[in-house]
This record gives C-alpha cells, sequence and structure tokens, in this order.
C-alpha cells in the first residue's frame, strides 16, 4: 500500500470495485494473525456466558454488540452473581470509558472528503484493543481516501473470527481447568503490550509503555471501578511526555 500523505488532496471517489479489494486487503490482514489472537482471548467469554446460564446466542451475540472482553466478563460474571441490572449497566459503562481515547486517537485518522459522519460513528463500534493498535500501525501506511473500506474489512474480520470462537467457547470451556480459562482471557494484554514493543520507535514510546507497566498496580489496587486504566492512560501518558520533551529540551541546549 501506498504511504499516505496528509497534505495531498483527496482523490476522485473509490469505485465498488477498489472498495471491495481494500475491504478484501483489510480482511486478510486480519487473518494474517491479529484476528486470531484477540479470538482465542473471547473463547472464556463463552465459557462465562454459560455459567451464567445464557443460552448459546448470547455468546455470540455478546462480541458483536459489546465488542470488549474485560466489559463481557463484568457483564456475564455480574448477570452469574445476580447482581441488579442498574448496578451491571454502570458497570460496563465505566468499563468501558478506556475505549475513548482509543477512538479520539483513531476516528480522526478515518476521516476524508466524503466520508460521512455517520460512516464515523458506525466506526467507533469496532474500535478495541486489538483493533486500535493495529490500526495505528497500519493505518499511515494506506491513503487516506482508502482508509475506511480498509479499517472495516480489518475490524469486521476481527470481530466476525472473534464472534465465532466465543461461540465456541460457550461449548468448550466448561471442561477447561480455571487456571487455563483465565490463561487464555490474558493473551489479549499479552499480544497488546508485544504489538506496542513492536511498533515503538521514539523514546517517549518506551517511556510511555515503562510508565504504564509501573503504575498499573497501583491504579488497579487504589482506583478500579473501571476506571484504572483511563487514570493509568492520562497520568503514565502524560508522564512519559513531559518525561520526554524534557530529556529533548536538554539535548537541543546541549548542542547549542
Amino acid at each position: 500500500m501506498e504511504a499516505s500523505d496528509s497534505h495531498a488532496p483527496d482523490l476522485a471517489p473509490l469505485s465498488a470495485a477498489e472498495r471491495r479489494r481494500l475491504f478484501l486487503d483489510g480482511a486478510r490482514q486480519a487473518l494474517s494473525g491479529p484476528a486470531f489472537f484477540v479470538a482465542v482471548a473471547l473463547v472464556g467469554v463463552g465459557g462465562l456466558a454459560k455459567a451464567a446460564g445464557f443460552p448459546p446466542a448470547a455468546a455470540f451475540l455478546s462480541t458483536l454488540l459489546i465488542w470488549a472482553g474485560p466489559a463481557q466478563v463484568l457483564f456475564f460474571g455480574a448477570i452469574g452473581a445476580k447482581t441488579a441490572l442498574p448496578a451491571v449497566a454502570v458497570t460496563i459503562t465505566l468499563s468501558s470509558i478506556r475505549l475513548l481515547p482509543m477512538c479520539l486517537s483513531i476516528l480522526p485518522m478515518l476521516r476524508s472528503q466524503g466520508v460521512r459522519r455517520r460512516t464515523i460513528f458506525l466506526a467507533a463500534h469496532f474500535v478495541a484493543v486489538t483493533v486500535w493498535v493495529e490500526s495505528l500501525r497500519r493505518l499511515p501506511d494506506v491513503r487516506r481516501e482508502r482508509r475506511v473500506p480498509f479499517f472495516f474489512g480489518f475490524a469486521i474480520t476481527c470481530i466476525a473470527v472473534s464472534a465465532l470462537f466465543t461461540q465456541a467457547g460457550y461449548f468448550l470451556t466448561a471442561a477447561l481447568p480455571t487456571p487455563l480459562a483465565v490463561g487464555v482471557l490474558f493473551l489479549t494484554p499479552v499480544y497488546f503490550l508485544s504489538t506496542l514493543v513492536r511498533g515503538a520507535r521514539a523514546p517517549v514510546d518506551w517511556l510511555a509503555m515503562a510508565f504504564g507497566l509501573a503504575l498499573a498496580p497501583l491504579t488497579q489496587a487504589y482506583v478500579g471501578g473501571g476506571l484504572d486504566l483511563l487514570v493509568l492512560g492520562l497520568v503514565g501518558g502524560t508522564g512519559a511526555y513531559a518525561v520526554g520533551r524534557f530529556v529533548t529540551a536538554r539535548k537541543a541546549e546541549g548542542g547549542l
């Protein structure tokens, strides 16, 4: 794919054949690995749906409609514990606040001439951890006017494969030991961190990861409630940015 040029004008509208090609290219790249990493992590969600007394279709639909592993775990776990529905709704809402900064960083990359606002709103539903981190890595190499069909091909493939694996987990994870089921869910953050390490280039990238890993236990212990990741991102990201700017300024002064 051609490298994007943020200063280049938008080209003529894409033909249906070109949109289809870009969509399939996104799907192909998702099937090269990312879709299966997140899908395996959601196998355990299917087991939670079964334990909570939901029918098989609920496991499948939870991935299509919620599309966030932690929120799905909270949902089925809370229902299984007979938590009041208003409390479940508040908990899921708080856990999903962490996705807001991801949307704010990805959606502007999809905007171009001819892209409707409702298309951008629809794209927001597909932004989850894996889609976010892979979009940050892949979209800059796609020309702006071609990003929307590519993004939907990638994201829809990820969510479709994950929904199928969640459905399979409904029937399979009952036989898994609890530690193994928890380990399967842990694959997503491991994949997320490894992808960030692979894409890190500037020193501030490494600082942000170091700050995040150091502060994660503290925010989990003292914040919690679904807000820990949001606070972690704000504090750790801002701290990494500030330190990075300070180091850059000191280097510049030393070079004068």
